[in-house]
């Protein structure tokens, strides 16, 4: 089961509430009974832990780049030349 988030709007109190996705939203504050609103969440993520992901087992972290010669110099001074 969830837990929503709700912000009276005469008070300004924010409040959680922990309700089944199937049940109707509050309508009344828990403080001082005026109307509240349902607020949007930031909702959950996913965690990785442990093996098995791209960033743990698959990525390349090797720091070893193949060394090219660079033409680009030597280009430049045959058209210059």
């Amino acid at each position: 089961m969830p837990t929503y988030e709700y912000k009276c709007l005469d008070c300004g109190e924010t409040f959680e509430h922990f309700q089944r996705i199937t049940a109707e939203p509050l309508t009344t504050c828990l403080s001082c009974s005026g109307q509240v609103k349902r607020l949007i969440g930031a909702g959950s993520s996913p965690i990785f832990k442990g093996s098995g992901f791209y960033q743990t087992d698959y990525k390349n972290n090797s720091k070893s780049v193949e060394s090219k010669p660079s033409s680009s110099n030597s280009e430049v001074e045959k058209k210059s030349g």
